[in-house]
């Protein structure tokens, strides 16, 4: 009874693992090709490059499309479990960034401010912690097989250092 009772453990958290991932990842991509490729009502890589620009960074067509591409490559990579640490980096570089943007807005969404970046932020190092579960391609992959928590702080690390590497450079 009790191996049963733990493989619905393990079933529920593997499901509910990949619901998160597969909403965070689908958020993440469907904003990336906003922002890259002018779908669903965004401004492609001239508007994105604008808001950019707007928002005080230099070389604001290069920061355009790697913000994009890391919304879309990030966001598909965690939706399937592929190589998450380093999915979950994307998305928290480019959400530390966003979170930079809006700082000066207070903490509630209704006014600009950084609540739901935050969230996202917090998701993602939460899906980078605990692992994709076991209905993720990282399975296929001998050494993201077992999840280690140290890969995925790996990825917050990266995460972190290079959102705040690109503030430091381009902003």
């Amino acid at each position: 009874m009790a191996v049963v009772a733990e493989v619905d453990v393990k079933r529920g958290t593997d499901t509910g693992l990949l619901v998160l991932r597969a909403a965070l990842g689908l958020i993440m991509a469907a904003h990336g090709a906003q922002q890259l490729l002018g779908w669903f009502g965004g401004g492609g890589v001239d508007g994105t490059a604008a808001f950019f620009a707007a928002s005080g960074y230099s070389a604001s067509t290069l920061m355009a499309v790697l913000s994009g591409l890391s919304h879309i490559l990030g966001g598909l990579a965690l939706t399937v479990g592929l190589f998450t640490p380093l999915a979950c980096a994307a998305i928290i570089g480019t959400m530390i960034n966003a979170v930079a943007v809006m700082w000066g807005s207070g903490f509630f969404a209704a006014k600009g401010g950084i609540e739901y970046e935050l969230l996202l932020i917090v998701a993602t190092a939460g899906v980078a912690l605990t692992g994709p579960g076991r209905l993720a391609l990282d399975r296929g992959i001998p050494v993201l097989r077992e999840h280690r928590a140290t890969l995925g702080l790996a990825g917050i690390v990266i995460g972190v250092v290079s959102g705040v590497l690109v503030l430091a450079l381009f902003r």
